[in-house]
């Protein structure tokens, strides 16, 4: 396919082409999401071996500034080798603000990976206008885009940025939250337990699910540290997000047992579903289960864990 060359030319001269036909995609499970970056070859070679939902082949922060161009150039024989087990591939390109930014979008777009990771997002047009670029190159509508929300900025235009999820043409799917960046860009104290970040991960939480978006915890960088790391994914769960970015691949079997359903909420979700699709509770909006009130949003809830529950073969 050919991509028109548009250099560092960011905004689009015409008005957004919202696509037609699209339908409502299956769920994608991205409980472990690891960063590789594109300058290592040792770690691209093991990719076909691992368990993670998606992988992330890095240009921004993994890459030392001389190495960012060479990078960028093994982008295209790292997707010609792509693994042949489905796993989300995605780039994290450099920021468009930066030297590398406008040439890393459009070689990423040349590989037509999965997804594209947008770092420093602070605005809607942050994402609005690699989306026209994405557009005016014709890449096509399964390229999907990231956004790493990381910045003060971000967090006080979180609600406009996340509701572009609901418009197909954005190209949105997913927050990624940058916390390293946040605790340097705040000043905040950097606690085990993250007293002082969780008010903000809720907040991404809220934005994410009013936009109709995945979203994913920051790094644990003590990689060394695999219980810390198992609680820290708990806790994460327990919020309401959808699975976390990764430094080492030691890290993939907890985010994926954190990230899935239990067996005990599987079993749970099918008595609600079998319950509900009895005869007698046609067109109830609540039954009684177990000794407990259920309503028809508890439906839903199920059948959501099941399909969740299903694509990680859980």
């Amino acid at each position: 396919m050919q991509f028109l060359c548009r250099r560092r030319r960011l905004a689009s001269t015409g008005r957004r082409r919202h696509r037609s036909g699209m339908t409502t995609e299956t769920y994608r499970p991205r409980r472990s999401v690891l960063y590789v970056p594109a300058s290592n070859d040792k770690a691209l070679a093991k990719l076909p071996s691992l368990a993670c939902d998606a992988v992330i082949i890095d240009l921004e922060d993994a890459v030392a500034p001389a190495d960012k161009v060479s990078a960028r150039e093994k982008l295209a024989g790292i997707f010609a080798d792509r693994p042949s087990r489905r796993c989300e591939m995605v780039v994290r390109i450099n920021a468009l603000s930066s030297e590398w930014g406008a040439d890393d979008l459009l070689a990423a777009a040349r590989c037509e990976p999965d997804a594209i990771l947008l770092p420093k997002v602070d605005t809607p047009r942050d994402v609005l206008e690699p989306g026209d670029v994405l557009d005016d190159n014709f890449a096509p509508d399964a390229v999907k885009l990231w956004a790493m929300i990381e910045t003060p900025k971000a967090l006080l235009n979180i609600g406009p940025i996340a509701e572009l999820g609901r418009d197909p043409a954005s190209r949105l799917v997913c927050f990624v939250a940058g916390t390293n960046d946040l605790v340097k860009e705040t000043g905040i104290l950097a606690t085990p337990d993250r007293r002082y970040l969780t008010p903000w991960l809720m907040q991404m939480v809220l934005a994410a699910r009013a936009g109709g978006l995945d979203l994913l915890d920051g790094v644990f960088n003590d990689f060394r540290d695999l219980d810390a790391f198992a609680r820290e994914c708990g806790e994460a769960a327990a919020m309401g997000f959808d699975g976390k970015s990764l430094i080492h691949p030691a890290q993939i079997e907890a985010a994926n047992r954190a990230f899935a359903p239990s067996a005990e909420a599987v079993a749970e979700a099918r008595s609600v579903k079998e319950a509900f699709a009895l005869a007698e509770n046609a067109g109830s909006q609540v039954i009684a289960l177990n000794g407990k009130m259920v309503e028809r949003l508890h439906l839903t809830q199920a059948e959501k864990l099941l399909a969740k529950a299903a694509a990680i073969g859980a």
